[in-house]
């Protein structure tokens, strides 16, 4: 025995174990505790009144204990229930479990439920939420932070505290600094609120503004009412800002639309002098073309491909839109040059049968055209501004494809001629330029970007058959107030138009501010009738 008490090694393991035993004693004396406690609290669930529930339902909720969660849900659901030896279950597929040990258990007569009220409902709620406080997932966290801001109990202040303190999401955090913020706005000292006040003024939820407004209509305090009042007016000025923000970002997102669309329509309206009426019709081939395109690769390729149709579709549904607007132009636009009305009569005769000829094929219900994976869902900019990928990467590619145009009208020999017959188209016939090859040309490149808007607006609007009638007059609008044939016209007047929508709605409606908008350009056309920016050349000027 001696030499054994001597050895070293023996003697540390001998600490080890003392000391592992005394971990285990200091850990059951809290969860021995910790059972009374829930036996009792469960009493009380079992034969005390609704206010004796309440009470052990908010003990229920600050415990943090797993096992709460089942039976608070089980509350909730009308599944738990009392033996007639006041013992507590759970009733579940026809078995009745402990509601502690989640044994089954017998009985010899069916057990009563536990009945609850509406007021005890929102206690189960409100207890539920700071159990979940604890979960793993931060997403169920979030919600439960939410949950508590939605349903402030000054008595859970200490359970948010520790839950703020063992936090590690900033999302969650911050959502939990808000929550007990608002717990500390319903009870705390003067210095308590003001510090809730200043927290609760960063937010621009409506609950917290429904808050507040109650604080600055009842507080006791002229301070408090008058931090309350100003963090008001801080969260209306706030979300006005963020509103104006929200509706320029529609407003060019509407803009960028309003370019693909008219951006043709001003090529072939400057070089040609023809009112296509069947423009809305190409970007309405697009937009099929694109429909088309997706249920192949769905019924074809892989599912793993599927996220690339969109990028599949921008060519097809230029080249679709290109070919039917040269035929148009070779088959019937070139016999009525000079003769404005005629071919405004005709290109709507055309795009009545292009109407008819897609209900025939596709039927009249509208087809759905799917997003692919990276352009769903979006961020959130800021309190109540979410931005949605879709109009972002259609935002970029309408600015990508009026650089491109922009760079063909400018660098290329085909732009060079088209530069050249919308100047001053006789001086270019003299010179050897094929008039007729350029007005063919331009019309099947007003045609085919008409149809790549086509693809861009499958991507936020359902496709039908009258797609394109919806932004024709506008496609006009934009034409006619940019300057007829000029790119950055097109541009301006586009944006312009986008936004200046978008920033009357709220105030005039959407029709309204359409109407109003009009009558703006009607005014602006008065005074300069060839637009924002005005070709220069001999048979412009003549």
């Amino acid at each position: 025995m001696g030499a054994m008490s001597t050895d070293p090694a023996a003697m540390r393991v001998v600490t080890a174990l003392r000391a592992v035993l005394l971990l285990l004693l200091l850990a059951l004396v809290p969860l021995a505790a910790w059972a009374a406690d829930l036996d009792e609290t469960l009493a009380a669930l079992a034969s005390g009144g609704f206010e004796e529930r309440e009470q052990a339902v908010a003990t229920l909720g600050a415990s943090g204990d797993p096992r709460a969660v089942a039976i608070l849900q089980a509350l909730n659901d009308g599944t738990l229930l009392v033996t007639e030896d006041k013992h507590i279950v759970i009733g579940k597929d026809a078995t009745y479990l402990d509601a502690l040990t989640g044994n089954a258990v017998e009985t010899s007569a069916e057990p009563e439920r536990i009945r609850v009220n509406n007021r005890l409902r929102n206690e189960i709620e409100a207890a539920l939420a700071q159990l979940n406080l604890f979960s793993p997932d931060p997403a169920q966290r979030l919600a439960a932070a939410s949950a508590v801001l939605h349903a402030p109990d000054p008595a859970g202040a200490p359970v948010l505290e520790q839950a703020l303190a063992a936090e590690k999401n900033a999302a969650v955090a911050d959502a939990l600094r808000l929550a007990l913020a608002a717990t500390s706005l319903q009870s705390g000292d003067v210095a308590a609120k003001l510090k809730a006040i200043h927290t609760l003024s960063g937010s621009s939820d409506p609950e917290i503004r429904r808050l507040l407004g109650e604080v600055a209509d009842t507080a006791d305090a002229p301070q408090i009412k008058a931090a309350a009042a100003e963090a008001l007016r801080a969260i209306a000025r706030r979300n006005f800002i963020i509103e104006i923000g929200a509706n320029i970002f529609q407003g060019v997102s509407l803009g960028s639309v309003l370019l693909l669309a008219a951006i043709g329509l001003a090529i072939t309206f400057g070089v040609m002098g023809v009112i296509n009426m069947a423009h809305g019709e190409m970007i309405m081939l697009g937009a099929y073309a694109t429909y088309v395109v997706q249920e192949a690769f769905r019924a074809w390729l892989p599912a793993s491909w599927f996220d690339l149709y969109l990028i599949a579709a921008v060519p097809v549904g230029f080249l679709t839109a290109a070919l039917v607007g040269a035929a148009i132009e070779r088959g019937i636009i070139r016999f009525l040059y000079g003769r404005p009305l005629e071919t405004l009569l005709a290109t709507w005769g055309i795009s009545l049968m292009l109407q008819q000829a897609v209900r025939s094929i596709f039927g009249a219900p509208n087809k759905e055209v799917s997003n692919p994976a990276w352009m769903t869902g979006g961020f959130d900019l800021a309190g109540g501004f979410t931005v949605t990928w879709n109009r972002v990467v259609i935002i970029g590619f309408s600015l990508a494809v009026f650089g491109l145009l922009t760079l063909v009208l400018r660098r290329t020999s085909l732009g060079l001629h088209i530069r050249a017959v919308t100047q001053n188209r006789r001086m270019a016939a003299v010179v050897g330029i094929p008039t007729g090859r350029v007005d063919m040309l331009t019309f099947a490149l007003g045609s085919g970007i008409a149809g790549i808007a086509g693809v861009a607006l499958s991507q936020i609007s359902n496709v039908s058959p009258n797609l394109g009638t919806i932004y024709i007059i506008d496609s006009f609008m934009v034409v006619v107030f940019g300057g007829v044939g000029n790119l950055a016209g097109t541009l301006a007047g586009a944006m312009g138009l986008g936004i200046a929508n978008k920033l009357l709605e709220p105030f005039a409606g959407a029709v309204l501010g359409k109407i109003l908008v009009l009558v703006g350009i009607i005014l602006f056309i008065q005074f300069r009738p060839r637009g924002l920016f005005a070709l220069k050349g001999r048979a412009v000027e003549s």
